[in-house]
């Protein structure tokens, strides 16, 4: 991203957010745009930080954990924050896993159902 300031209206569309998420993000404190009047600019910090909180929620990261971990950055540098994503990740690796196994139980307890109700059918 350059250094070109992003509108709220701009911001939105490029990481395809709704109004209301980026205002929320702004409430919880993940963005700090930049303020002239009643409107709000994004420059490059703040493009990058929507960019990792993007990432983290693909990732299923809680918001509070992303907010957590940005602030890392701010208060103890780069190294503390890739330290603590190793943790993190790990940590988050582990979840998706059992999410995973608890989806496939899932997928196969309906299976089994649906072959018995389509048996009884016939």
């Amino acid at each position: 991203m350059s250094d070109k300031r992003l509108s709220f209206k701009e911001m939105c569309a490029e990481f395809e957010v709704t109004p209301r998420t980026l205002r929320y993000y702004e409430y919880i404190e993940l963005l700090q745009p930049e303020r002239e009047g009643r409107s709000r600019f994004y420059g490059p910090r703040e493009c990058a930080r929507m960019t990792l909180i993007m990432r983290g929620r693909k990732y299923g990261f809680p918001l509070e954990d992303i907010r957590q971990w940005l602030l890392i950055y701010e208060d103890q540098g780069n190294q503390a924050q890739m330290a603590a994503f190793v943790d993190m990740a790990d940590q988050q690796v582990i979840e998706l896993h059992k999410q995973r196994q608890q989806l496939d139980e899932a997928i196969e307890a309906l299976q089994e159902m649906r072959d018995q109700t389509a048996r009884s059918l016939t």
